[in-house]
């Protein structure tokens, strides 16, 4: 999935990106505030031209942003003129734009640096995100459980395996000897378990490269299989049977086509262990689509595996089947419109000889569909008032993961589809992410966690019903004061649209509260609860935290997606708006203490949020977003999001793309919000020229006299291989600007007057 990422949620780190829903997210690095050094400002900046240096990081700077040339350029689409006076901006290796960012950094920084309150912020963020050790991902392979381990501050997860249910962990890759910069993107154990393939990325540009470790022996292969997925299109691998070899998603290999399509067209190569990569053989998929993301799935034994294939992130896939190492055929169209759960690739599953998919056809909820190794269907559960995300295998029948708004539950089912319980985890306030179980099996590992639990595993006994927590993170404080509430807003056509309020005992509704919104709405990506993590820290002061389920996600299924995205776009930034408007209205907060937040996709309804309503929001903070729609396809990763944006190639995609694009849509001689934008110059989702082109068109336009900041981070991308320095940076970052903007207290509740 390339709309977003593919995250890991480390428990400890979240303010304020946990709640982008995925049980796996390691979002956004940056700057650190005397925390942790921000790779922006790690090196000094190089002299770009002759006898011309660059202004210093660490000395004045003017109380202005730095003044930004106009060379307007014009478009003309379907006789419509658009003027792009910052064009120039786009081309991060011309000497004058890399001394803009330089200045743009030098100026961000100069302004951080006298917030008042941000060496008190960032110790506090540190804090809270030194919890105990923290375990993600889990998969079980026979008798060994492998996952993934971080225990703060170091910087990247390690690899481990251990003896299944009870066992000594071993590490058996640890990429930390890069410092942070190289990171494990993914592992993938072999139906034995004596290998896993994993992957490695490096500088957050997610390009991937799959190398492959003995698990008995901990030795690492000669095997490099370079190119893999990442970014753009994703990663995935599916075993052979003997374990002699693997099947995975490659992009072309340099120097077989132009530059310019290096990441398209990605296809399935075979892989026999042993030999040179640049041997592998084609598969499947060569012509599929240019823009092919692939998830495979193979079953316990390895003889069968599936692959679901879509062409760009909003549209279904189409279901591939193969046994042994016959051919890849066709079981499903995409008008059956199955789509795998990005978030945990759990869409579909294998149960013994059969693939278990929740299908959308007829049925916006979801339905589940039964597949043989013929690719004969059969319906096995018909849809139900709340939404499928997901499901597991596990003895004697399966789990399917249910969410309905902000609420998550998990329903064992029978093999035969017959409904059994619902296993009994805590009824609202969590959400729900990895199963780890098998056909074979009556036990499954379930992780889930909190806005006030961390990340937890708990072993459910498919026999009894009964759950029993065998891990858990310490978090570093107390969170037994933290209280939710559940407020319903009314967007522009009447949908209801739900939003958490999060706050400590005491804190009530006074009408001007510093409050902080978060909203994504895009990708059917569902945004669930998840511990607040550093998020205390903004609470303890009396701060309110609140979290919109707009439309664009999947908290209500397929529908609520389809409602969000395409010519439906405008719905999402009405949701929000009206959720905005609700914690107002609700006494919580006013304009002049309210702040939004998102990231990415998130970044594009920063971005429409405070070009069509300025003066609802007091400040923004908006990270790897999208703010030039006419543009954006582009970039590489712009083709892939086609499905869901549209394209200005077509006039109706056009005239609904410039209708709500942020830049195009910047008014000059307007008060707008206090602004912070950070981008990395590697990230290969998001053109990191978005952000510069937003930034420049805002700072010439906007009379407020508030700040509009770019942060610019020199050896990062789009925050998916975060270190965990970074993370706590960039959070503390965040906290900090919005304290300083919004009023915070600079004292927690206890000792404020």
């Amino acid at each position: 999935m390339t709309g977003t990422g593919d995250w890991r949620y480390p428990a400890g780190v979240s303010f304020p990106f946990g709640v982008i829903a995925m049980s796996c997210l390691r979002m956004f690095a940056g700057l650190g505030l005397g925390l942790a050094a921000s790779a922006a400002f790690a090196q000094p900046p190089p002299k770009l031209v002759p006898d011309t240096s660059l202004i210093d990081t660490r000395h004045a700077i003017p109380a202005m942003p730095p003044a930004t040339p106009r060379h307007d350029v014009t478009d003309t689409y379907f006789g419509t003129v658009v003027h792009d006076p910052y064009r120039w901006l786009e081309d991060a290796d011309a000497p004058a734009v890399r001394q803009w960012i330089a200045a743009q950094n030098a100026y961000t920084e100069k302004v951080m640096d006298g917030f008042r309150d941000a060496k008190a912020i960032a110790k506090r963020v540190g804090e809270l995100a030194l919890t105990s050790t923290q375990q993600f991902d889990p998969e079980i392979v026979g008798d060994t459980l492998f996952y993934l381990r971080q225990t703060p501050p170091q910087p990247q997860a390690v690899l481990v395996a251990q003896a299944w249910p009870r066992g000594e962990a071993k590490v058996l890759v640890d990429p930390n000897a890069a410092h942070g910069s190289v990171a494990i993107t993914g592992y993938w154990p072999s139906p034995d378990g004596s290998y896993v393939a994993y992957g490695t990325a490096e500088g957050g540009n997610e390009e991937t490269t799959i190398r492959f470790v003995e698990v008995a022996t901990g030795k690492t292969l000669p095997d490099a299989l370079p190119h893999a997925g990442g970014g753009t299109t994703p990663q995935a691998l599916v075993w052979d049977a003997d374990g002699k070899g693997v099947t995975y998603v490659r992009l072309p290999l340099p120097g077989t086509v132009p530059n310019a399509d290096l990441q398209f067209d990605a296809a399935l190569y075979h892989h026999p262990l042993g030999s040179d990569a640049k041997n592998d053989t084609l598969a499947f998929g060569k012509g599929w689509s240019k823009v092919a993301e692939y998830t495979l799935l193979g079953s316990a034994d390895g003889k069968h595996a599936a692959a679901l294939v879509h062409a760009g992130d909003g549209n279904p896939d189409a279901v591939y089947l193969r046994s042994g190492n016959g051919p890849w055929k066709q079981a499903l169209g995409t008008e059956a419109n199955v789509r795998a759960a990005w978030e945990v690739n759990q869409g579909a599953a294998w149960d013994g000889d059969r693939l278990l998919v929740i299908a959308y056809q007829d049925a916006p909820r979801g339905k589940l569909l039964a597949l043989d190794a013929n690719g004969h269907s059969k319906l096995l559960v018909p849809q139900g008032q709340w939404a499928m995300h997901s499901v597991a295998p596990i003895a004697g029948g399966f789990l399917i993961t249910e969410v309905r708004g902000p609420d998550w539950r998990v329903q064992q089912y029978s093999s035969d589809g017959k409904f059994i319980r619902t296993v009994p985890l805590p009824q609202t306030g969590i959400g729900v992410g990895t199963i780890a179980g098998s056909a074979t099996s009556p036990h499954a590992l379930i992780t889930y966690s909190g806005w006030t639990i961390p990340s937890r595993w708990a072993e459910y006994n498919a026999q009894h019903g009964t759950l029993k927590t065998v891990f858990e993170v310490k978090p570093a404080a107390d969170y037994s004061k933290v209280v939710t509430y559940r407020l319903d807003a009314t967007s522009k056509d009447g949908t209801r649209v739900p939003v958490t309020v999060i706050a400590l005992k005491g804190v009530t509704p006074n009408g001007s509260r510093p409050t902080i919104l978060y909203g994504y709405g895009g990708f059917g990506i569902c945004t669930a609860p998840r511990f607040l993590g550093s998020n205390l820290a903004w609470l303890e002061r009396g701060g309110v935290y609140a979290v919109a389920n707009i439309r664009g996600g999947g908290e209500y299924g397929e529908g609520w997606h389809a409602d969000g995205m395409l010519s439906k776009k405008q719905n999402v930034f009405d949701d929000f708006y009206a959720a905005a408007q609700a914690l107002v209205q609700q006494h919580w907060t006013d304009p002049a203490h309210l702040g939004i937040l998102g990231g990415s996709n998130g970044g594009l309804l920063m971005g429409a949020a405070l070009t069509q309503h300025p003066s609802e929001y007091r400040a923004v903070v908006s990270l790897v977003g999208i703010y030039d729609m006419l543009r954006a396809e582009l970039w590489p990763n712009g083709q892939y999001n086609i499905s869901e944006y549209g394209t200005v190639t077509k006039q109706p995609d056009f005239e609904w793309l410039r209708a709500y694009s942020p830049l195009q849509n910047v008014r000059p001689h307007t008060a707008y919000p206090a602004v912070l934008l950070i981008t990395g110059v590697n990230d290969p989702r998001v053109a990191p020229w978005q952000s510069r082109k937003f930034a420049a068109a805002l700072q010439a336009a906007t009379t407020s006299h508030y700040p509009v900041l770019l942060l610019t981070r020199m050896n990062e991308g789009h925050g998916v291989t975060a270190s965990f320095s970074q993370r706590v940076g960039n959070a503390a970052a965040a906290m900090a600007f919005f304290a300083q903007e919004l009023g915070l207290p600079s004292q927690p509740m206890e000792h404020a007057q």
